[in-house]
């Protein structure tokens, strides 16, 4: 490396960035995307599950209500 060189220009020779010319290995970390989709993808199976209790609860509620005298 040339101590003299431009910022720009410091990366070079066996530490410049290699260019991958193959396809990213299913055995590397998820992308940030990736992760966020899978949070979202959480969180809304979450909000169903608790949409489901509550009208549940709801229709129980009403069918005990209408079984009072």
């Amino acid at each position: 490396m040339d101590p003299y060189a431009r910022p720009s220009e410091r990366r070079t020779g066996a530490n410049r960035p290699k260019i991958q010319h193959v396809a990213p290995d299913a055995a590397q970390p998820p992308t940030r995307r990736e992760r966020q989709a899978e949070k979202e993808a959480v969180a809304a199976e979450r909000r169903a599950i608790k949409k489901s209790a509550r009208q549940h609860l709801k229709q129980k509620l009403s069918s005990e209500v209408d079984d009072l005298p």
